[in-house]
């Protein structure tokens, strides 16, 4: 699914990060097992205009021992009617939550059984989604669908919902023609039923409950194969080119992936079915992916649309991560998340090259650093928690392929693989817990990377390096001094604080850059210092040969030998680092730097970076340089560069991104950067000449004109009118769109940018958008509710509080009320922060801005002063 328990129980936290536990945390345990599930059969006859259906569900179970006289099963919400055990009907108690089973006839012990519950269900709120035309949305598809994980299928059918259970299953459905129903393994009877039809499909593979699945819809089916084997991509009549240019190397990748894991696909057909109001990027059910259709691409998204392509590669890695080798209990679902994540970058090391995915693992690293710092600090496995959801964060799918990387690093490809084949092979079909994947490793390589696992999964946090390096011409020894700043004094690496790992260090020169002098060092202390031999004075240092370990990095670094690593180091992401650092360092010489890599480096990441860390430097040489860029052939470092331009409030600024506005740009992503940046750049006083009106018309026209895919350049419009604080005019605009019957991907936009525009408004403006989202909070759809969520943890303001916490309290999903009661803390953070603070920082960006001018031409003279 697409955005841990050894020790679990131990406070790991440092000060400096929050909590994952919340307040009703508590431990989870696998419940008692009475037998062994072997089979579960669901007959279902779908009343679709009524929004209800009804039906049988069957569970075949072989008892584990005799004399087991009740069965509790999980069954939320459903309308149980009858049960029986053969033809003999069973006493049960039902509250809501629990069916349970007194059995009249108590188990014996290897002689299965098979227990059958007639229930009803009517406008179900979790696990099956009737998705239907209504007033506002008239052309909207009719569809049924499912989505167990985590503990949702309890919702639609009755079951031991919980991953620790594996059996095959069969559903059987009765439909409305046109529609067709796809589900798990293989189609083995269709049946005419007057103006309905019946479905029937058999899954012979064992799996868990929540991978079950149902899809109902009036689809166009598409054909591929794999090896004999059907490979089908199902969405709605009339996308059929963008199923293709979306889902078309899915076969590719099938072959790729059995390669990759050493297993052949386990299933007898791959289906993806790309459905509306999805609530997931997509689900892995076995054998059969559900997919949001927001997910399909035109022919102008896939000029920098890639992520579509991970989203597939994602969810079919979890054929074997997740379906064919299942996780034991949720708190190791970093095995199969992290590795579906991995695979990601594996795919897109296969397919683009090695830099590419050197990029793509580098910004994995950055989603994880990022909730680590404002979120929380977590081991990756726990099993305590509120609700198992809870764990699906930015720990188990990022930082889990970070960590999968540093396991192929410490182990090399060969062995690498080969301990993924073992682990594969030897578990497939059956549970894991990350223990199995020890020891796999163990068992295939010889090796013992328990010292990794304790360092990066059982325990939070990461190393935050800070390295100096300086040469001492008469002994010709580099003198480099790492320092772990996320560690206190006293700590050891059996704490939280630091970490001991062995790092390579590379030293550079120009004529051969590919063939650094490196050593490799142990670093488990807070701060050591290294003198390391060398021929020669090196022209860059490259720390963590590669960037193969997951951590933050500050070079501090001479001038010269950060250009040299900017000019010459061949990997993209050590280029990446000394933009950065020559960027902190500022001034001319450090423009000059980044603007030759801007036009030259030989990867669009390096320039997509170097272009952001351009717009830290505040003068008027990077504007130039950036403005330069804005020619890039890749629609990615012209994203890049709009984004930077907007940082800088200059009119050269403003000047440079109105005709993008105004004109638009090949890529739908750049357009819609461009509009955000020129409404920040406008919010600027250019000698008391306001640029807000102006810009106000473009984004209104855009708005009016622009409708499109996914509408990616009306939501930009809508994030720029987001950044004019202070009007009314542009509040109004936002507010109309958050109206029911606009396109939802721009009313999720316009909802979430109530949050932002609300900073500047007046206090009866205010009142206004908090009485719109406490309106809108009262919706049922799981994306509004996360939207008015986020745009009132942006807030400052007590009113928001009122408003977040009766959307926790009365919410079904455990991910909005976390990140309502998240948000409730920030709020109340935001609204004790000493004010005096903010207006001194706005004073002192005043001043920085006043400075710019005369510091550039301070810059210009001086160079000039040198050159004569």
């Amino acid at each position: 699914m697409l955005h841990s328990q050894f020790e679990g129980w131990l406070d790991t936290e440092t000060p400096k990060h929050k909590s994952f536990e919340l307040p009703g945390a508590k431990p989870h345990y696998n419940p008692d097992r009475p037998g062994q599930v072997q089979h579960i059969r669901l007959d279902l006859d779908l009343d679709i205009p009524n929004q209800r259906y009804q039906g049988t569900c069957s569970i075949q179970i072989q008892p584990i021992c005799d004399g087991i006289e009740h069965l509790t099963l999980d069954a939320v919400d459903l309308q149980i009617d009858a049960v029986q055990v053969g033809p003999v009907a069973q006493p049960f108690d039902y509250d809501g939550e629990f069916l349970n089973i007194r059995l009249l006839t108590p188990t014996r012990a290897g002689q299965p059984f098979t227990v059958a519950i007639a229930y009803r269900v009517e406008h179900p709120q979790r696990g099956l989604y009737f998705i239907a035309p209504d007033e506002h949305y008239p052309n909207k598809a009719t569809q049924v669908w499912t989505q167990g994980e985590d503990e949702d299928s309890r919702y639609w059918f009755p079951c031991f919902d919980y991953p620790g259970q594996l059996a095959t299953s069969e559903i059987r459905v009765r439909v409305p023609k046109p529609l067709m129903a796809i589900s798990n393994g293989e189609l083995i009877e269709t049946q005419e039923d007057g103006d309905f039809k019946i479905f029937h499909w058999s899954q012979q593979e064992v799996h868990p409950t929540y991978l079950m699945t149902l899809a109902v819809g009036d689809f166009a089916e598409l054909r591929d194969e794999w090896n004999g084997k059907p490979v089908t991509y199902y969405v709605e009549k009339g996308r059929e080119a963008d199923a293709r240019r979306t889902m078309g190397k899915t076969p590719q990748m099938i072959e790729f992936f059995s390669q990759a894991y050493g297993y052949p696909y386990a299933y007898p057909k791959y289906a993806q079915v790309c459905v509306e109001d999805f609530i997931f990027g997509g689900m892995e059910n076995t054998s059969t992916t559900l997919l949001t259709d927001r997910c399909l691409i035109d022919e102008r998204a896939a000029i920098d649309n890639r992520g579509s392509e991970s989203l597939v590669a994602h969810e079919l890695a979890h054929q074997w991560f997740g379906d064919l080798v299942v996780i034991k209990h949720w708190s190791h679902a970093w095995v199969k998340e992290g590795m579906a994540t991995y695979s990601e970058v594996m795919w897109t090391e296969r397919e683009y090259g090695a830099d590419e995915a050197a990029y793509y693992r580098l910004n994995e690293a950055r989603s994880y650093l990022s909730e680590d710092s404002s979120r929380y600090r977590r081991p990756m496995v726990t099993h305590i928690y509120r609700e198992a959801i809870e764990l699906y964060d930015r720990h188990i799918y990022e930082k889990g392929a970070c960590v999968y990387h540093m396991i192929r690093r410490a182990l090399g490809d060969e062995l690498f693989t080969r301990a993924i084949h073992a682990f594969v092979n030897d578990h497939a079909h059956q549970t894991v817990e990350t223990i199995d994947l020890l020891r796999s490793i163990d068992k295939t390589t010889g090796r013992n990377l328990q010292f990794l696992f304790d360092q990066y999964v059982f325990r939070g946090g990461h190393p935050d390096f800070k390295v100096s390096y300086s040469w001492d011409n008469d002994s010709q020894l580099a003198k480099l001094t790492v320092t772990q700043t996320q560690a206190q004094d006293g700590d050891t690496p059996s704490t939280n604080g630091l970490f001991d790992l062995k790092i390579p260090i590379g030293f550079g020169y120009s004529d051969r850059p590919s063939d650094p002098t490196v050593f490799t060092l142990r670093l488990h202390e807070r701060e050591q210092t290294f003198y390391l031999p060398l021929p020669k004075k090196p022209q860059f240092v490259s720390f963590d040969v590669g960037n193969h370990t997951l951590k933050t990095v500050t070079l501090d670094y001479p001038l010269a030998e950060l250009k040299a690593q900017l000019k010459s180091d061949p990997d993209p992401l050590s280029r990446m680092f000394a933009a950065e650092a020559i960027a902190k360092k500022g001034g001319l010489e450090g423009v000059r730097a980044l603007a030759e890599a801007l036009q030259s480096d030989p990867f669009w990441g390096v320039r997509a970076e170097v272009a952001s860390n351009l717009a830290s430097i505040k003068l008027d040489q990077a504007t130039e340089a950036l403005v330069a860029g804005l020619q890039d052939s890749e629609a990615r470092v012209r994203r890049a560069v709009v984004s930077a331009l907007g940082k800088i409030k200059t009119l050269a600024s403003y000047h440079a991104l109105k005709p993008v506005v105004e004109q638009g740009d090949a890529s739908y992503y750049v357009e819609a950067a461009a509009m955000g940046a020129i409404a920040h750049v406008a919010t600027s006083d250019f000698n008391g000449e306001s640029k807000q009106d102006e810009v106000l018309a473009l984004l209104r026209l855009a708005l009016e004109t622009r409708a499109g895919w996914n509408e990616v350049v009306r939501s930009g419009a809508i994030a720029g009118l987001s950044k004019l604080k202070t009007s009314e005019a542009a509040l109004d605009l936002i507010l109309q769109y958050t109206a029911l019957g606009v396109p939802q991907a721009l009313r999720l936009a316009a909802i979430r940018a109530l949050g932002v525009v609300a900073s500047g408004q007046s206090d009866t403006n205010l009142q206004r958008i908090l009485d719109r989202l406490d309106e809108l909070a009262g919706e049922s759809f799981f994306l509004t509710q996360v939207s008015v969520a986020s745009a009132l943890g942006s807030m400052e303001t007590p009113k928001a509080i009122a408003i977040l916490q009766s959307l926790a309290d009365q919410t079904p999903d455990g991910r909005v009320r976390r990140r309502a009661e998240e948000f409730i803390q920030k709020v109340r953070d935001a609204i004790g922060k000493d004010k005096a603070v903010k207006k001194l920082q706005q004073e002192l960006d005043q001043l920085k801005k006043d400075n710019q001018d005369l510091r550039s031409r301070l810059e210009a003279l001086e160079a000039k002063s040198k050159e004569s």
